[in-house]
């Protein structure tokens, strides 16, 4: 079984034996009939033979007699091939019948599908106890009539190893039946053991199984051996040593297996949540029936949780702009305030030249798409420059920059923006015009509205500034016309930028009472 870490990463159900998350049911089918063939067909065979080896020479009774010697060449092969049979046909038969849903296309399971299912490998378990256990009685009379004295230590010799061919074989069909069980668990929230015991009674079952039956049976069997004159001192040895063989190899398998069974599901959640770390919100199959199913589906909730919250976070993202949903979580901390701030911003204004009229000129669909393109450019650019496109106002467009979250060179940025917009517009979008307007002062910005419905926004002299700009820039070549202070500001802080606008003269903007001093981009500059 192989149940490495790599592997588990590969494969959702901890062994690429067991093939991929969605197979074709036929496939399924097939490969859940082989592996369960396999696997009993070899745990039965293994067991035949130490429970023969150790009658055979670790039991301190008489030897064998010559008629018993014939009975069990006879005997014993007709009745591992007659089992092998019989428990293949009739456990393979019973499994497929409870798991038809799973392993043919368009069947629908209901409740009970998924419960017969998950009772499968106890089912199988069953089985393989109740050949066994036909041939402890089986053997016990034929001893009894040929052989008496061997008759008690044979007996309880198999059924020790009945137990533990019991105890192997559920840990197997476990292993093999996963993809069904996935099957059968998914959709379901589990928050208990749905098959058997939980993990604490099942390590103490298994170690009963591999462990303490074989030492108890053993011991009795030792015990008995101390009463019966034919025993001799090397008997006993033998008895001590194939105790001791028996303890470590059935207790190891027990063990191991056991132990990769509760290690597959660990493995598949912490994988997975690495992936988490790097973005990836992939659920993992829940398999497993006992509290490491509820593990995994604790884990897939959590999952589907921060995958719906990543979405949300998108679309919040897509509304408010990056950089106010990232403010918006400060504010939650008290690191940035959201609720009505006094800063120095510089703002950009868009809006498109005749708009109105083109819309009443060309079909709906025309006008849309090249909607979508002139408001792509100028999102496009407004993020390149790390601005916030504040909002979407009709045909025109407010951004800002230095808001929320301050920053020196908002000048420079907002000019390199309001440049580039007016290159890419006149080469992508050239069904319209736009006028684009620059103005750098003093504003308000902050959420307004109602504590459940808020809107972030900005208000003050440098947006009503930007807005007149944008009308006067509608009439000038180029489209694009900035304050002087916004040129000022970029050069303050450094920029480059403030050396590709040059000084246009001044005007006294509507609404005001002083005259503004204008700057427009150099004409080289517009190429980008």
């Amino acid at each position: 079984m192989v149940d490495a870490g790599d592997s588990g990463r590969r494969s959702p159900f901890g062994s690429r034996l067991l093939g991929p998350r969605e197979q074709d049911p036929r496939r399924l089918r097939l490969r859940i009939r082989l592996l369960l063939t396999a696997m009993l067909l070899a745990t039965n065979l293994a067991g035949a033979v130490v429970t023969l080896v150790i009658n055979l020479w670790a039991v301190p009774a008489p030897a064998p007699s010559h008629t018993l010697k014939i009975a069990m060449a006879i005997g014993i092969p007709v009745y591992v091939l007659v089992g092998a049979i019989v428990g293949v046909l009739w456990g393979t038969a019973a499994s497929l019948r409870a798991l038809r849903w799973a392993t043919e296309p368009g069947l629908v399971p209901d409740m009970e599908d998924r419960r017969r299912a998950l009772r499968v490998p106890l089912h199988l378990t069953a089985i393989q106890f109740v050949i066994w256990f036909g041939g402890c009685v089986l053997s016990t009379a034929i001893l009894t009539q040929l052989q008496p004295s061997r008759a008690a230590m044979t007996g309880l010799t198999i059924l020790i190893g009945s137990i533990v061919v019991a105890g192997i074989a559920y840990l197997l069909c476990e292993f093999a039946l996963r993809p069904v069980s996935a099957r059968a668990m998914s959709g379901i929230q589990v928050t208990r053991p749905v098959r058997g015991v939980g993990v604490g009674p099942r390590m103490v079952l298994f170690w009963i199984v591999g462990t303490a039956a074989p030492v108890l049976g053993l011991l009795t069997i030792a015990s008995l051996g101390l009463h019966n004159s034919h025993a001799t001192l090397d008997q006993l040895a033998i008895v001590t040593i194939a105790t001791c063989v028996v303890v470590l190899l059935t207790g190891f398998v027990l063990t191991d297996l056991n132990a990769r069974s509760v290690r597959a599901p660990i493995l598949a959640v912490r994988d997975a949540m690495l992936g988490v770390g790097h973005g990836r919100f992939e659920e993992v199959a829940v398999y497993d029936g006992t509290e490491l199913g509820a593990l995994q589906s604790g884990y897939n909730e959590m999952v589907r949780g921060l995958r719906e919250r990543e979405k949300i976070r998108d679309l919040f993202n897509r509304h408010v702009g990056q950089e106010v949903a990232e403010a918006a979580t400060a504010a939650e901390t008290g690191e940035i305030s959201l609720f009505g701030e006094t800063m120095i911003a510089t703002v950009l204004f868009v809006d498109l030249v005749g708009s109105t009229a083109y819309a009443a000129r060309r079909p709906p669909a025309e006008v849309v798409s090249v909607l979508n393109r002139f408001f792509g450019v100028v999102v496009d650019e407004v993020d390149r420059e790390h601005g916030l496109v504040n909002k979407f106002i009709g045909d025109a467009v407010l951004a800002v920059f230095g808001a929320p979250a301050h920053r020196p060179d908002h000048a420079a940025a907002a000019l390199s923006a309001a440049r580039m917009i007016a290159s890419r517009l006149a080469a992508e979008v050239p069904e319209v015009g736009a006028g684009i307007g620059v103005a750098t002062g003093t504003v308000v910005a902050g959420n307004v509205g109602h504590e459940q419905r808020y809107e972030y926004t900005v208000i003050g002299d440098a947006v009503n500034s930007a807005s007149r700009l944008t009308d006067l820039a509608k009439d000038l070549p180029g489209g694009v016309v900035a304050s002087w202070d916004s040129v000022i500001a970029a050069r303050d802080a450094g920029s480059s930028e403030a050396g590709l606008w040059i000084e246009a003269g001044a005007t006294t903007l509507r609404g005001r009472s002083t005259p503004t001093l204008l700057a427009l981009p150099n004409p080289a500059s517009l190429g980008g």
